[in-house]
């Protein structure tokens, strides 16, 4: 039975990769900082599933915590086939709005710690020929949109190069970039949600679905609905000044996930 690893995954994208996960039977370590939540979660995906589900607290904005599971990773006699690098947040605020220390606490976690551990996993994997990784970035990699798209952008560059560099070697890489999908992030981040039309939300569960269809696949990058891929398809054409403009002024409001 494979083994898969899922960082924040007590709630959002990362629970629903853990529900699609244990209902096809792979075992699980649940990362995330808050231990109740993944205690309550493994008992359930246990109870529920019939597998094992490990619980691994981590803080994925301190050295240690990124170094806790690193640890985990590279464990050779409780392999992980699937590495999902779903942990992040936003912050509400434009450029200067936004404290010093919580824009780099951004880049801890959604660079430092998807470099470091997608490594760690990627070793290992390598070694066995076989295995999978899916770091969880965002529409907002392809828009103007303050440190949280940098941070993004950054996300599917490294997973796309990555990939290349892995070619061959039986580990398939792939940047999934979701748009809007209902789950807590906004609410944690303060962000109102209000403007948003209803036809941009999307189901997380389907939206893991898809994501795991396109890693069968091989592809390196997702962008899991028609909507959001016809979306794309007008920000390629759309001049980057522009886009500037109407992000600068969404961007104090909501973004994508």
């Amino acid at each position: 039975m494979t083994t898969a690893l899922i960082t924040g995954a007590t709630a959002g994208i990362g629970a629903a990769f853990a529900r699609r996960l244990a209902a096809e039977g792979h075992n699980l370590v649940l990362v995330a900082r808050d231990v109740e939540r993944l205690r309550e979660q493994a008992t359930e995906l246990h109870d529920r599933h019939g597998i094992e589900a490990e619980v691994l607290p981590a803080d994925l904005s301190r050295d240690e915590g990124i170094a806790a599971v690193e640890a985990r990773l590279g464990d050779r006699q409780h392999s992980v086939d699937l590495l999902v690098n779903n942990a992040g947040f936003g912050n509400r605020g434009s450029y200067l709005e936004v404290p010093m220390a919580d824009e780099l606490a951004m880049l801890k976690v959604h660079c430092e710690a998807v470099l470091r551990l997608t490594s760690a996993a990627a070793t290992g994997m390598r070694e066995r020929g076989r295995g999978g990784v899916v770091n969880v970035a965002s529409v907002a990699a392809f828009v103007p949109r303050g440190t949280y798209g940098a941070s993004k952008a950054w996300v599917v560059q490294f997973t796309q190069g990555a990939a290349k560099d892995m070619a061959g070697s039986g580990v398939r890489l792939m940047a999934l970039c979701p748009g809007f999908v209902r789950t807590e992030f906004h609410q944690r981040a303060g962000m109102s949600t209000g403007n948003i039309p209803g036809w941009m939300w999307l189901d997380a569960d389907k939206l893991v679905a898809t994501a795991l269809a396109d890693l069968a696949r091989g592809k390196s990058v997702s962008v899991p609905d028609p909507r959001y891929k016809a979306l794309m398809g007008l920000v390629k054409v759309t001049p980057r000044g522009l886009l500037g403009g109407v992000t600068s002024r969404t961007g104090r409001k909501y973004g994508p996930r």
